[in-house]
């Protein structure tokens, strides 16, 4: 997978992308990026890229031209799918970042100050992603967790696919409880069925406990699932203790 990300902003980027499991699967040559500053392709002797929105709004929003001199000169004889990170665009989910991370190539456009020219966006941005519904100052942090999202999941990225299958979202429901040593820490015991060593019991175990966290944190998902009556049995259960 091939992705560029434009940027006023590349060096913040750049020291994510170049750190832990994303910068690894990079070195490997899982994924790779490029960040291209913004700045670079306007024609402003002083490098600016902003100008005042006619509107009464206050603050600067970014100009169409350095924005697209720099779509065109990155992608110039190839089409990726554009992605700008948004407050207005849906809001990224496990099963989106599943989808993206089956594509060869993405170009994600950072937005700063009050946004970008609309122009510019209807121009070249085939769809716009959110983080979530709150605004920031910019679009860099949401394009890295969208990189971050959607690269964990490329083969070789992690050591193996039930790394990122067995958790929170990627099949509907949250992720059951983990431990790890002391058997005991402050009293409280490790369950004991993970100390059994059996493998059913322990899968059995995993999925009660996966629905019982979403029923308690997050109820709204199981309204998505199509639950079995084995399932729907367990949530009676907990509804009832």
């Amino acid at each position: 997978m091939n992705i560029d990300i434009a940027t006023l902003f590349p060096e913040m980027l750049e020291n994510y992308l170049s750190q832990s499991v994303v910068g690894r699967a990079r070195e490997k040559g899982i994924f790779s990026v490029k960040c291209h500053n913004i700045r670079d392709y306007t024609l402003d002797k002083h490098r600016r890229v902003d100008d005042t929105p006619y509107s009464e709004r206050q603050g600067m929003l970014m100009q169409c031209e350095p924005v697209y001199n720099c779509y065109k000169s990155v992608t110039e004889g190839r089409k990726p799918h554009v992605i700008y990170m948004s407050p207005q665009g849906k809001n990224l989910t496990q099963q989106r970042a599943k989808e993206l991370s089956q594509l060869d190539d993405i170009f994600i456009l950072c937005g700063h100050y009050e946004g970008v020219d609309e122009r510019v966006i209807e121009e070249i941005v085939d769809e716009e992603i959110s983080i979530g519904d709150y605004v920031l100052t910019g679009g860099e942090l949401p394009a890295l967790v969208l990189v971050d999202s959607v690269v964990r999941m490329l083969d070789g990225t992690l050591s193996k696919a039930d790394c990122y299958e067995d958790e929170s979202h990627y099949n509907g429901l949250l992720e059951y409880p983990q431990y790890t040593r002391p058997e005991v820490w402050h009293d409280k015991q490790v369950p004991q069925v993970l100390l059994s060593g059996h493998h059913a019991n322990i899968q059995k175990w995993r999925h009660e406990q996966a629905l019982i966290a979403t029923a308690n944190k997050r109820p709204e998902l199981l309204e998505k699932l199509e639950l079995t009556a084995e399932d729907l049995a367990i949530l009676h259960k907990y509804d009832r203790e």
